[in-house]
């Protein structure tokens, strides 16, 4: 009697088990939902508040401190190995300085007047350039006449007179455009002076920002919250070194390449193929077209070479360096750096698109974080790539 009663009362684990994994499952749900609605609402209300433009005057006035803030965040952990061996803070801080300024120094003196040579030619040969690209577009219509109902005079009339216009307003508006860059050359060198000057004092107390971060704190909140900013400062910290020797790899590699295939101004080009690399996978494309036009203009021959040099260097930075350095670095799936860079270039532009992938690492280590510590999901270490 009692070993009957016993068997009907037991609990159907199997089904208990069922019906907790579809609750986590709806949980998860949910919980993704909420946070695709509250991202969408902020960006929506950064965009209807017109707060972009704001934000964008008040980042611009106070640039230097942001300037010193990441000499300071990127010059902290070699003068606190120096620290470490004896030497004094102050004393690093002015090393590291020293060696920066040397190196900056060095490196300018090298590719400036290499750099300001080539663009001079460059500019002295972009009439040539222009009556190459008119030949070019020429043999091409040729060709297209050939194709009934199609009034390929008219397109090239067309095309012609927008090229026209556009090499009289690159000759007529040449003196103002380099006034302006001098201008803003000359601000910039100004905004970075004082950063520098900024960080230099900032540097001398960084090991200490993130303890006089925390008193404002909660005592109990201390401790988790040392381990955030920590990881949010690796995260960061590995995308910008990973960044940076990409982009100077891809630089260098560009340079030689168009030089070998005949490219005007390869140091130019190489150099603008170099910063437009931050941005991870669109950039290359991005940097690549004006040299690939550029190529064309001067021959189908070096205008095709360039595109395969770019072709190359794609695949090379896709398929090598960013598997090795970004991703690496920052542990993030391609497709979620590609998401990212779609949703913040279209709201942000370009400054978005640079800005989004160590913005979206940073909110990994956020969510990896809290995950952990409240156990939100069960989520294995290796199913967190992306």
């Amino acid at each position: 009697m009692f070993r009957k009663r016993e068997n009907k009362e037991k609990v159907d684990v199997f089904k208990l088990n069922e019906i907790i994994n579809i609750s986590n499952s709806i949980l998860k749900i949910v919980y993704i939902f909420i946070v695709a609605i509250s991202v969408y609402i902020f960006i929506k209300l950064f965009k209807e508040l017109n707060l972009k433009s704001t934000i964008l005057t008040i980042l611009s006035i106070t640039s230097p401190l942001f300037i010193g803030l990441f000499i300071a965040w990127l010059f902290d952990p070699f003068v606190t190995k120096l620290e470490k061996k004896g030497i004094r803070r102050g004393l690093g801080a002015l090393l590291a300085y020293v060696i920066f300024i040397i190196v900056v120094v060095i490196v300018l003196a090298t590719i400036i007047p290499l750099l300001s040579n080539q663009i001079n030619d460059f500019v002295t040969n972009i009439p040539d350039i222009l009556n190459r690209m008119y030949g070019w577009i020429d043999e091409i219509f040729i060709n297209l006449n050939t194709i009934d109902g199609f009034n390929a005079l008219a397109v090239k009339e067309n095309i012609l007179t927008e090229l026209g216009d556009l090499g009289a307003s690159l000759t007529n508006s040449l003196p103002s455009i380099t006034i302006s860059i001098v201008k803003t050359l000359f601000s910039v060198i100004g905004k970075i002076a004082v950063g520098m000057i900024i960080g230099f004092y900032l540097l001398m107390n960084f090991d200490s920002a993130e303890d006089t971060i925390i008193t404002f704190l909660p005592k109990n909140l201390h401790k988790d919250t040392m381990n955030l900013l920590k990881s949010i400062n690796r995260t960061c910290r590995d995308f910008v070194t990973g960044a940076l020797l990409d982009c100077t790899l891809v630089f260098v590699i560009s340079s030689i390449a168009f030089l070998i295939v005949g490219l005007k101004a390869p140091l130019l080009f190489g150099l603008f193929c170099g910063i437009t690399n931050v941005i991870p996978y669109a950039g290359p494309y991005i940097g690549g077209a004006p040299a690939v036009i550029v190529g064309f203009s001067i021959s189908p021959t070096v205008g095709i070479f360039t595109l395969i040099v770019i072709i190359v260097i794609q695949a090379l930075e896709g398929n090598l360096l960013q598997p090795l350095i970004i991703s690496k670095t920052t542990k993030l799936h391609p497709v979620t750096i590609m998401l990212g860079l779609l949703l913040f270039g279209h709201y942000f532009g370009i400054l978005g698109m640079v800005v989004s992938t160590p913005l979206i690492g940073a909110i990994k280590a956020v969510f990896i974080f809290f995950n952990d510590k409240y156990q939100l999901f069960d989520l294995k270490k290796e199913n967190l790539n992306g």
